[in-house]
């Protein structure tokens, strides 16, 4: 017998070849599960880029689109994954009337036919608008949670927008002449609330012009209650700008993020 040479075991051949031929087989079911990978992520970027009306478009640089198109873009490659949710930071803000319109159709087409929750976080009461439901924060919390219409119910009839030579004389004689309470708004006038705005504005001239001495309308406005008629009554002052800046960082570092919002 020679000693010099490796000793075989006949079962070791057939183990080899199995552990082989469970490799190769392994080995061609990734390939083939990245290959269908492939054809899906391929498949749902052309659907997206053509939803978003990009898809001529595909072959030029990011850098050269507009910010419209940029911000359409970045929409799309959230929703790469279908996502069941959707986060979105005040995604209009900045372009122009057209492409926001056709942004806003975007995302609610993807709502009806993906079924897309969306939330999103704006300072922009227009963008609000088309919210199902809004939640209304000041310093940190929640002051209101509603739909648009019931929220806005809240200020109740028409909005009077009305700047005197003396708010503090007009808002005394309103209410004693007509039991009439008024609140500051944002830009030193005074804001009155009341069912019947364009009926109200001549009572509320002749009063003024009656006091002693004669109180002066110096401009006057009347106008449906909006969203940020809602956000004043509910917190007292408009959005301070301050406040959208501090959060530039936040929105910056949730644009690295993908995420949804509304249904």
């Amino acid at each position: 017998m020679d000693r010099t040479r490796a000793p075989t075991f006949p079962g070791s051949t057939l183990a080899i070849g199995q552990d082989i031929t469970r490799r190769k087989r392994a080995e061609q079911a990734l390939r083939e599960q990245q290959a269908e990978l492939e054809h899906r992520v391929a498949s749902r970027t052309e659907e997206l880029l053509r939803l978003f009306e990009l898809w001529e478009r595909r072959k030029e640089q990011v850098k050269f689109f507009s910010g419209g198109m940029k911000r359409r873009l970045e929409i799309a490659r959230g929703l790469l994954h279908h996502p069941k949710v959707l986060f979105l930071d005040e995604p209009t803000i900045g372009l122009d009337p057209q492409t926001r319109r056709h942004i806003w159709q975007y995302l609610m087409k993807l709502r009806q036919q993906e079924g897309v929750t969306m939330f999103m976080t704006t300072h922009y009461m227009e963008e609000a608008e088309h919210c199902d439901r809004i939640a209304v924060i000041d310093h940190g919390k929640i002051v209101a949670l509603d739909t648009p219409e019931n929220l806005k119910r809240l200020v109740g009839g028409d909005i009077i927008t009305v700047r005197t030579s003396d708010n503090v004389r007009a808002t005394a004689r309103l209410k004693a002449a007509k039991g009439t309470d008024t609140r500051p708004g944002p830009d030193g006038q005074l804001i009155v609330e009341t069912p019947n705005g364009d009926r109200f504005i001549p009572v509320l001239i002749e009063a003024l012009a009656n006091d002693d001495p004669p109180i002066t309308v110096e401009s006057i406005g009347l106008s449906r209650p909006t969203l940020e008629d809602v956000f004043i009554k509910l917190t007292g002052h408009a959005i301070r700008a301050s406040e959208a800046d501090a959060t530039q960082p936040l929105r910056q570092m949730a644009r690295m993020w993908t995420g949804g919002a509304k249904r």
